[in-house]
């Protein structure tokens, strides 16, 4: 069963399309588990540094344009479950982005497929 070369032709063309999406979407992926990662470093960082602190420091949160008193447990709960928000974030962008890797692969693969069977029928 042997396609024309137009019907060949479009199928390249449809699985090129998928390929160039798949790779537009694997570097945003790329940035946004790169901007959760410094997001989670940074709230990792600052966790550990209210942790070193005395329990009756007084620390502020900063809210918009100004800063509101805050106690410094309930800071610790706010970073801890931000973290593992971020934690959770940053692993699902991680199976999103090996299922780009994954389909662009593939859609490279079947290009060189069809070009293999189409040059070798034409010859």
């Amino acid at each position: 069963m042997s396609l024309s070369n137009e019907a060949l032709q479009k199928l390249v063309r449809e699985i090129e399309t998928q390929a160039i999406q798949a790779q537009q979407q694997i570097t945003i992926a790329r940035s946004q588990a790169a901007g959760k990662q410094r997001e989670m470093r940074l709230a990792q960082l600052t966790l550990k540094e209210l942790e070193s602190l005395p329990t009756d420091t007084g620390v502020y949160e900063g809210v918009g344009k100004m800063f509101v008193a805050e106690p410094i447990t309930s800071l610790n709960d706010k970073l801890g479950k931000q973290i593992e928000t971020l934690e959770s974030d940053v692993e699902g962008l991680g199976k999103r982005l090996h299922y780009l890797e994954t389909t662009a692969k593939n859609s490279q693969e079947h290009i060189a497929q069809i070009l293999r069977r189409g040059g070798g029928e034409s010859s």
